[in-house]
């Protein structure tokens, strides 16, 4: 894989974005669960997830970065990973209680999923202490989780897209599983090639977004 292309995966897949791409994928599989037909009614809540996941993190490790609290806005060495992960910890914990306990709109396998990435964010930071753990491997492995719990526990059926005069494209959820499956596998070779993690520490991220994904709907439902 070239170096360039396992950066731009790195960047598409960047764990941040997880929580966004959680929430898209729902609304692709049953936007009526959102209380609207056309997920695209609901991209501006899609925004305000965006922007307090991705961008308020993002620009508070580059606030970091300036003040020297951290030495690369890349994150190279794990001394570098603690001040972010507690300042990403904080917009994540208020985001999901924030869904949990006053927006309404948002179903619960949502929020369960949100909480999953929380619980697996914080997991993380505590085992970053230990051993290596690839964050896009979790994210990834978390993405995989919801895809499946979304397919088999909640049973939300097929994705639906209005083609206007052509009519409704139905296509089967199974085809999303595949192309997290396929994307879950590129990301990881991606990030070994990037970072250099070797098969076992890859293998243990990815469990450990999967589990988080697990216990946080044991904690919801």
């Amino acid at each position: 894989m070239p170096r360039s292309f396992a950066t731009l995966l790195s960047v598409l897949f960047h764990p941040l974005l997880i929580a966004t791409y959680m929430m898209l994928a729902l609304l692709l599989l049953n936007p009526y669960l959102f209380g609207v037909n056309n997920m695209l009614d609901r991209l501006p809540l899609v925004g305000i997830l965006f922007f307090t996941t991705f961008v308020m993190p993002l620009f508070m490790t580059l606030m970091l970065k300036q003040l020297d609290f951290v030495s690369s806005w890349t994150l190279e060495t794990r001394e570098d990973r603690i001040a972010t992960y507690i300042v990403t910890g904080f917009f994540y914990v208020s985001m999901t209680v924030f869904f949990l306990y006053y927006y309404p709109d948002i179903p619960n396998a949502y929020s369960s999923f949100l909480l999953g990435v929380t619980i697996a964010l914080f997991a993380s930071f505590i085992l970053n202490l230990f051993i290596p753990v690839s964050t896009h491997a979790v994210g990834m492995g978390g993405l995989l989780a919801m895809i499946l719990l979304t397919l088999f526990q909640f049973n939300y059926g097929t994705m639906r897209f209005n083609l206007g005069d052509q009519g409704i494209l139905f296509i089967h959820p199974i085809l999303l599983l595949l192309v997290v499956c396929f994307f879950t596998g590129l990301v990881g070779t991606a990030r070994m090639q990037l970072r250099q993690y070797n098969t076992q520490e890859l293998l243990g991220s990815y469990l450990l977004g999967i589990l988080a994904q697990i216990i946080a709907l044991r904690i919801v439902f």
